[in-house]
């Protein structure tokens, strides 16, 4: 599903974010990427979603590489690779639908088939009763239920997220993770960067990718298939 072969990124003046990085994300699998702040865990997920390109090594995400991929090529992969950034990055000026709904507009589904497919998205995270509320009238767990919703428009096959929790309670918390944990089960791919502790520890049957100065320091395949 993703493959990062030998992966080394690095930026103009800097150390490599990331360094000699390999790791295959399978499909259906739920994984932590993990590691203290500057760890290189936004870089691999940007570098998945060809964000950035690797100075060496190759990604691969299902029949895309970094070695053959065009411009034009890169909407057709951003439809099967869903992206959640960790400070919502809604849209201030629409509601909760018409985020989702913008999602979908962009990649030229039918206008007919949008509405029913935001109404199914925002039910599927809970939140159809809140279809009209803009983000401001929204808790932090609301929207990021919204920025998941919008990253599932396109029902894509992996489903990446930075630090999805790192602005919530423990309470919104959980019930975004319940959430990632529906998705996932439903067979899309979770890769899931984040510091929290606790929440690798509440979880300890799913896999953990530990980053430490851009390069893998730990991998723990998950329980059941050891």
């Amino acid at each position: 599903m993703v493959k990062l072969r030998s992966v080394t990124k690095s930026f103009s003046g800097s150390s490599p974010a990331v360094e000699d990085l390999t790791f295959h994300l399978r499909k259906g699998e739920f994984a932590f990427l993990t590691g203290p702040s500057g760890a290189g865990k936004t870089t691999v997920l940007k570098l998945i979603h060809m964000l950035h390109r690797p100075t060496s090594g190759e990604v691969r995400v299902s029949r895309y590489s970094s070695h053959r991929m065009k411009r034009r090529d890169l909407p057709e992969l951003r439809r099967r690779v869903g992206y959640i950034f960790q400070d919502f990055r809604l849209l201030e000026n629409l509601t909760a639908e018409q985020n989702v709904a913008f999602a979908l507009e962009v990649t030229g589904i039918p206008r007919s088939k949008i509405g029913p497919r935001v109404q199914k998205l925002l039910s599927q995270v809970g939140l159809a009763a809140r279809a009209g509320a803009l983000p401001r009238e929204l808790s932090g767990g609301e929207q990021q239920r919204v920025a998941v919703a919008r990253a599932l428009a396109n029902d894509p096959l992996v489903l990446l997220a930075d630090e999805p929790t790192g602005n919530l309670d423990e309470r919104a918390t959980t019930g975004v993770f319940s959430l990632f944990q529906r998705i996932n089960a439903s067979g899309t791919s979770v890769l899931m960067a984040t510091h929290d502790a606790e929440l690798i520890r509440k979880h300890r049957d799913l896999r953990v990718i530990e980053l430490e100065q851009g390069r893998m320091v730990f991998d723990s395949l998950p329980v059941s298939t050891s």
